[in-house]
C-alpha cells in the first residue's frame, strides 16, 4: 500500500510502498477513505515530541472495514468506521472507572515476539499512535474503531476522529461547561473551533475566540463565537478582561500547545474559574502561574483527547452534525491527495488553515 513515511525530524514525508500484515484475532483492516491533517502530527515532524522512526504519520481518519480477525465480533467487512487513538483495553482501572482515554493500551498492541503490523522489505515500520492514517489501509486493534451510520460522509467523519472529539470533549467531558457560562478559547484551528462549537451547543452565554489571524476569527464567529480577540493587537488577557468588565471568564481553553498561551488561559480566569489546556505543550517546558491565584480557587487542568469515551461520544457528534447543530463542512479549509501531505504541513506551520483533509 502507499503511505506517507517520516524518516527524520524536519525531513519531508515520502510516499512509499509499505507492507501491511494480516489481521490477528482481534485486529481489523480498514480501507482509508479520508484522513485529517492534525497539528499533533506536526509536533512529531518538528521534533517537539518524539516517536520512533521510520513511521507512517496520521491519526485522524475514517474508512470502510475490509477484513476482520477471527475473534472480532464488533464489526464486519463493509462497515463504516472512525478510528481513534484512544485505543482501550476495556478492563484496566481507567477503563472500568469510566476514563478509557487514559488506558495504557499495552494489551492492544502487538508484542515484540510478533511480526509488526507495518513493515518494509522485512524491516519494522513503526505504527504512529496505534493507527498510521496517512496510508491507503490501516491495521488496528478492534478497540481503535467505532462503527458509524453509513449516511455520514466519511470525509467529515474523519474530523471527528481527533480534532472534533478533542475540542467538543474538552468542553463537554473535561470542563463540563454549563449553560450561560462565559468562555474563552485561545487558538482557532480545528481543535479550537470545535471547542467553540461545543461551548455554543452547551449554551454558553458568551464565547470569546482568540487568534492572530482575522480570517480564523471570522470563521470562529460563524461557528458560534460571540466575540473575537486579535492577539496580535495587544495582550489577549487584558482584552478579555475588558470585554468582561474586568472580571475575566469562567472557563478558558488553550488549543494551540504553547506555554505562553496556557499561562494566558489561566490569567484570564475570573475568581473560581477553570482553565483547560488541550494543546500539546512541547516536552520539557513548564507552565507557570501566580500562586496566589490558587487561593481564589482558580483551576488549571489538562484534557487528553477530550476525556473521550469515543464509542459513546462519536456517534452522538455524528447526530449533532446530521441535525445541523455541529458544523464540519465549514471547518475544512481544503482537500488534498496523499502526495500533498508536505504542503499540508507547511500550511499548518503558517497557521493559515483550520482543517485539511486527505482524500484517498
Amino acid at each position: 500500500m502507499k503511505a506517507a513515511v517520516l524518516r527524520g525530524i524536519q525531513k519531508p514525508l515520502e510516499i512509499e510502498d509499505v507492507d501491511i500484515a494480516s489481521p490477528g484475532p482481534r485486529e481489523v483492516v480498514v480501507r482509508t477513505v479520508a484522513a485529517g491533517v492534525c497539528r499533533s502530527d506536526l509536533h512529531f515532524y518538528t521534533g517537539a515530541y518524539i516517536w520512533p522512526m521510520p513511521t507512517v504519520l496520521g491519526h485522524e481518519s475514517a474508512g470502510i472495514v475490509e477484513e476482520v480477525g477471527s475473534a472480532v465480533r464488533y464489526v464486519k467487512p463493509g462497515d463504516h468506521v472512525i478510528t481513534c487513538l484512544s485505543v482501550f483495553c476495556g478492563h484496566c482501572k481507567y477503563c472500568l472507572g469510566g476514563r478509557p482515554s487514559l488506558c495504557s493500551k499495552l494489551e492492544t498492541r502487538r508484542g515484540q515476539d510478533e511480526p509488526p503490523r507495518l513493515s518494509q522489505k522485512g524491516e519494522v515500520m513503526h505504527q504512529f499512535m496505534d493507527l498510521s492514517s496517512y496510508a491507503e489501509q490501516l491495521l488496528v486493534h478492534e478497540n481503535a474503531i467505532v462503527k458509524i451510520r453509513e449516511d455520514m460522509p466519511l470525509d467529515k467523519a474523519a474530523l471527528i476522529g481527533c480534532g472534533v472529539t478533542t475540542g467538543l470533549g474538552a468542553v463537554f467531558n473535561t470542563a463540563k461547561v454549563p449553560a450561560g457560562a462565559t468562555v474563552a478559547v485561545i487558538g482557532c484551528g480545528g481543535v479550537g473551533l470545535s471547542a467553540i462549537q461545543g461551548a455554543a451547543i452547551a449554551g454558553a452565554g458568551r464565547i470569546i475566540a482568540i487568534d492572530m489571524i482575522p480570517s480564523k476569527l471570522e470563521l470562529a464567529k460563524q461557528l458560534g463565537a460571540t466575540d473575537g480577540v486579535d492577539a496580535s493587537a495587544g495582550d489577549p488577557v487584558e482584552q478579555v478582561k475588558e470585554l468582561t468588565g474586568g472580571a475575566g471568564v469562567e472557563y478558558s481553553f488553550e488549543a494551540i500547545g504553547l506555554k505562553k498561551a496556557a499561562e494566558q488561559a489561566y490569567a484570564m480566569l475570573e475568581i473560581g474559574g477553570t482553565a483547560t489546556v488541550i494543546g500539546m505543550i512541547p516536552l520539557g517546558q513548564t507552565v507557570e502561574i501566580q500562586g496566589i491565584d490558587l487561593l481564589f480557587e482558580k483551576k488549571l487542568q489538562g484534557s487528553n483527547m477530550g476525556s473521550n469515551r469515543f464509542r459513546v461520544d462519536m456517534p452522538r457528534y455524528i447526530e449533532l452534525y446530521l441535525d445541523g447543530r455541529l458544523k464540519l463542512d465549514e471547518m475544512v479549509s481544503r482537500e488534498l491527495k496523499l502526495e500533498d501531505v508536505n504542503d499540508a504541513f507547511a500550511a499548518l506551520e503558517k497557521g493559515e488553515v483550520a482543517r485539511q483533509v486527505i482524500r484517498f
